[in-house]
């Protein structure tokens, strides 16, 4: 089958990475990672720092999965308001949430600029109000933040100033978040992995895992090779199932494609000019940005099965020309596609069982919260857990139905949703 990202237009403007090779013959390391994402690779980076021998295995290459083939937004927080989680959790358990998910960005930002990746880092990032109610609940999550948390970082953007952000007349007013931005998701991924090699992981693509033996210790087999670890790090997100088939129930995979513009020139300053990343409101949402070189990078549409539109240009431009009528004509050079790990309450699924730590099911808000969640399960191997176990302590429930009627019965769930949109 052919591979969605091949047609990306990271893949295209990656920066120069060498390949490592498969896994052959049998090794010892303290710490195994499954995943060449952003959460594996924070893992098995911060892991590396610490003093611990790492080995990372990659089933594909780096940055194969939702790390490098998706939309580029850096959002903070998570897809719970913080008056949700307040009100669910507690005053205390709240500001822990609040502590781990609000400081991600700085996580991602100091990796940025130790490890000098080039990724194409904007700031600015736009939540725009599909509906009026929309907006209005907006102003009140940002009010709670600052009256609440002391995060005074974003700013409402009332209707009549919209255009400062965007050139539509489709969104009610939003709020901006100048602590959020955009970045250029696989050339950070490769990025992480240089950085990685420079602390002395021991890199391989084209392992995939097959087994992973927890009892005293870890062994992970592959079909060339073996690693005998202390640890494992499963970060795997959509293909967590096919080394940990229990941990997979907890998520669902939802496709989603983008896709880029040719260069648009001026236009592109005229469509987006603050240049922040947009996600609207909406339970099925469009969202965007600008590349470095003036591309309009644009995701609209979600499929609940795994197989692509047959034309993926066509699929995604519909959403976009609505938005911007002006592009409706403009060349699409790029479009791909890839899955989204989805849990059922929208929080990440991250703990640990036995000698193996996971993370995964980061529900559309994984390009912040997967550096935070792999530099954390380095913690927990050292031994602070404090900070880990605020995420690991989140509530989660697999999804019924087996594994037979999971996805189908989740569907139905969200076809629901999506059509309350429409409504």
């Amino acid at each position: 089958m052919a591979d969605p990202l091949a047609d990306s237009y990271y893949a295209a403007s990656a920066n120069a990475a060498g390949a490592h090779a498969p896994l052959l013959g049998d090794h010892r390391a303290d710490v195994c990672v499954v995943g060449g994402g952003f959460a594996g690779l924070a893992a098995a980076l911060a892991s590396a720092e610490a003093g611990y021998s790492v080995i990372l295995l990659e089933a594909e290459r780096i940055g194969f999965g939702a790390s490098g083939r998706n939309g580029g937004q850096l959002i903070p927080g998570l897809r719970w308001t913080m008056a949700e989680i307040e009100e669910e959790f507690g005053t205390d358990r709240a500001q822990a949430i609040f502590d781990v998910a609000y400081q991600a960005h700085v996580r991602v930002r100091s990796r940025i600029e130790k490890h000098a990746i080039r990724c194409d880092l904007k700031s600015g990032h736009l939540e725009a109000a599909y509906k009026p109610a929309h907006f209005e609940a907006m102003r009140r999550d940002a009010d709670y933040l600052a009256s609440r948390f002391g995060y005074v970082s974003p700013e409402i953007v009332h209707p009549g100033d919209m255009s400062a952000h965007i050139a539509t007349d489709k969104y009610h007013g939003g709020v901006y978040d100048p602590a959020g931005g955009h970045f250029h998701p696989l050339n950070y991924a490769l990025g992480l992995a240089d950085a990685a090699q420079t602390a002395d992981v021991r890199c391989y693509e084209g392992s995939r895992v097959l087994t992973i033996d927890d009892s005293d210790s870890v062994t992970v087999r592959t079909a060339s090779g073996s690693v005998h670890a202390g640890h494992a790090v499963i970060a795997c997100d959509s293909w967590t199932d096919t080394v940990a088939a229990d941990l997979g129930r907890y998520t669902i995979p939802i496709m989603n494609y983008n896709i880029a513009t040719a260069p648009l020139g001026a236009l592109a300053d005229r469509l987006l000019p603050s240049d922040a990343a947009i996600a609207d409101s909406r339970f099925v949402l469009n969202y965007f940005r600008l590349s470095a070189d003036k591309r309009m990078i644009f995701g609209g549409g979600e499929r609940y099965t795994t197989r692509p539109p047959t034309d993926i240009k066509a699929f995604v431009r519909r959403h976009m020309q609505d938005i911007f009528p002006d592009l409706a004509a403009v060349p699409i050079d790029y479009a791909w596609g890839g899955a989204v790990a989805v849990t059922a309450n929208r929080l990440p699924h991250v703990g640990r069982r036995g000698h193996s730590f996971f993370a995964h099911g980061f529900s559309g808000h994984g390009a912040l919260m997967t550096t935070m969640a792999g530099e954390l399960i380095a913690e927990a191997l050292h031994g602070t857990t404090t900070r880990f176990d605020v995420l690991a302590n989140l509530p989660h429930r697999k999804f019924p139905g087996g594994k037979l009627l999971r996805q189908p019965l989740a569907t139905l769930g969200l076809l629901w949703f999506a059509l309350r949109d429409r409504l």
